[in-house]
Formats: C-alpha cells, sequence, structure tokens
C-alpha cells in the first residue's frame, strides 16, 4: 500500500500562526468522580452490556467505502488529535469523535475529499456532548485553513446526526476506565493511580487514531490499555503479580477472555514500540538532513510530488507534526 500525505488527501498543513488563535487559556474545572457510581457494579454492567451498540463495522473499508484507505484514516485521526490537543479538549471528545467517524464510514459511502470534512463534524458534536464549552464552529473552520465553511459544517453535523439516528451518546474506553482502575488493588504497589490513569489515555488514544483497534469493543480497549500502563510501569514486578495473574483479575471484572485480552495487549505494545522506533528516526533524519544541507544545491533536484510518494523523512515529520499524547515516551515494555 502506497503512504498518502496530507496533500494528497487535500488537507492544509496547520498554519505556522497557529497561536494567533484565540482560544481559552483558562482550564474548565472538572466534577470529580463520583464513588457511588464507580463502586456500583451495575453501573460498570450496563456499559457492558450496551457497548455492543455503538461497535462500528470493522470491515466498512472493503464493504462500503471505495475511494478511501486505512492510512488516510489515520492521516484525519492525527489532524483530528491535535485539534484536540491544541484546544485541551476533555479527553473523552477525541475518542468520541472517531466512534462516530467509524460508525459513519460503516453505512454512508464518502469521498476522499470529504473525510476531512467528516472528522471535523464529528469534532463538533463529540463537543457538544462532552465539553462544558463546545469547540465554536469558527474555530474548526481554521483548523481547517479555511477549507470548508460553517455552512458545510453544520450541514455535515446534520448529516452524521441523521445517519448515527441520533445515538450519540456512545460508549467509549474512557468509560471504563475508572471502572477498571477502581477494582485493581494499584495502591498495593505504591503505584500513583493518576499516573496509571493517564497513561492508559494516552493508548485509548493511540487506539482511536489506529483503524486496527476497530475490531476490539471498548472495554477490551480500555482493559488492555490498563494492562499495558501497569506493565509498562512496573506494577507486576512490584506488586509481584505476573502478567498472566493480571489478565485474569481484568477478565473478573470485565467478562473478557484472556486470550482477547493478550492479542490486544500485544498489539499495543507493538503499536507503542512503532511510535517510539518513529520517533528515533526522525532524530536520525533530522541529523542526517543538516550534514547534506551543506551539499551544493545543484546536487539536490526536487521531485515532483503527483508523481512519486512522499519521502520516508516526509511521512515522519508528518507523523511528528501530528502531536501524539507525550506520555508514550515515558512508558517502556
Amino acid at each position: 500500500m502506497v503512504d498518502i500525505s496530507s496533500a494528497q488527501l487535500g488537507i492544509p498543513v496547520l498554519r505556522s500562526n497557529m497561536d494567533l488563535l484565540c482560544c481559552e487559556t483558562e482550564c474548565e474545572c472538572r466534577a470529580y468522580p463520583d464513588p457511588v457510581l464507580l463502586n456500583d457494579e451495575r453501573v460498570l454492567q450496563n456499559l457492558l452490556k450496551t457497548e455492543e451498540r455503538y461497535t462500528p463495522s470493522c470491515s466498512y473499508f472493503g464493504c462500503v467505502q471505495r475511494e478511501l484507505t486505512p492510512q488516510m484514516r489515520k492521516v484525519v485521526a492525527e489532524w483530528m488529535l491535535e485539534v484536540c490537543e491544541e484546544q485541551k479538549c476533555q479527553e473523552e471528545v477525541f475518542p468520541l469523535a472517531m466512534n462516530y467517524v467509524d460508525r459513519f464510514l460503516s453505512v454512508c459511502p464518502i469521498r476522499k475529499s470529504q473525510l476531512q470534512l467528516l472528522g471535523t463534524a464529528c469534532l463538533l458534536l463529540a463537543s457538544k456532548l462532552r465539553e462544558p464549552r463546545p469547540l465554536a464552529a469558527e474555530t474548526l473552520v481554521f483548523y481547517t485553513d479555511n477549507s470548508i465553511t460553517r455552512d458545510d459544517l453544520w450541514r455535515w453535523e446534520l448529516l452524521v446526526l441523521s445517519k448515527l439516528k441520533w445515538v450519540v451518546s456512545a460508549v467509549t474506553p474512557q468509560d471504563f476506565l475508572r471502572h477498571i482502575l477502581r477494582r485493581l488493588p494499584i495502591e498495593s504497589a505504591a503505584l500513583d493511580a493518576t499516573m496509571v490513569h493517564r497513561h492508559a489515555q494516552t493508548f485509548i488514544a493511540l487506539c482511536a487514531r489506529d483503524y486496527t483497534f476497530s475490531m476490539y469493543t471498548a472495554s477490551m480497549i480500555a482493559a488492555a490499555s490498563v494492562a499495558a500502563a501497569l506493565h509498562g510501569l512496573g506494577w507486576t514486578a512490584k506488586s509481584g503479580c505476573t502478567l498472566a495473574q493480571l489478565l485474569d483479575q481484568l477478565h473478573r471484572i470485565t467478562a473478557i477472555e484472556q486470550d482477547y485480552l493478550h492479542g490486544c495487549l500485544m498489539q499495543i505494545e507493538d503499536m507503542v514500540t512503532a511510535t517510539i522506533n518513529a520517533r528515533a528516526g526522525q532524530q536520525v533524519v533530522t541529523s542526517a538532513s543538516a550534514v547534506t544541507s551543506v551539499a551544493p544545491s545543484s546536487t539536490r533536484q526536487p521531485v515532483p510530488t503527483e508523481l512519486s510518494p512522499p519521502a520516508a523523512s516526509d511521512k515522519v515529520l508528518e507523523h511528528e507534526k501530528a502531536g501524539t499524547p507525550t506520555d508514550v515516551r515515558d512508558v517502556h515494555f
């Protein structure tokens, strides 16, 4: 499969004067987790029973979409993640927006030139549902470099709602996170629960941008992300609990088979390793470009982007620009 760049998808690169964008600097106060809801087993069981309703088809690229590819989805997902980070959105917004994207693409074929518009409309909807102060339409239009209009955005907002049958209160991996952590003896190993929560959130965001994780349910991604965070932070070694025992505890909490949890965990670890290697490769590319910059300009002929695939350095720099959560740098498996 030939990789594509943002330019080939028609997605403009974000402007360099993005800091001129008027946005709120004060953080919104968040409600404290309700211990009554977290300790009530009925809440968790209701989430487990209803999550199947919001699971998208994992084969829509072959059955529904004709112009789109998983790589195109990843490009738009990284752009959406960057917007959420720039605007300091709640961590639930991005996974929920990607759930809308996948569910929409499962039922409605679109052109590749409409993919960013779809992502923008899904960000608007998700922020309205999960943000105390939703993203403004003007702000989202600005992030597309004015390649769309507010009327386009509002029309697609209604289109997405109609295709989703107005079922927008979807269950995402974020909804399971606190319930799972509440039922694990994390404090027994003197490990900061906030740190585990933050690392698990990072893994959930990384899974949301990768199409291969659409085959897993929200509870499975949440449980595997918690396992990856605990294993990466050394909880299994400090607590004397083996990885198999940890997966057994997660099985008792979520009723998910250990083999499925282990497979999802291994896939997350492979994804994190690839992300770390990509960052290391970016440093090598930067050093190499500094050396070759002293060569005469006549020896470096530009290659038309229409006739050749993007260079490896362009793909690495594009991945770096998208701004994956920095917590992943602290996790080592």
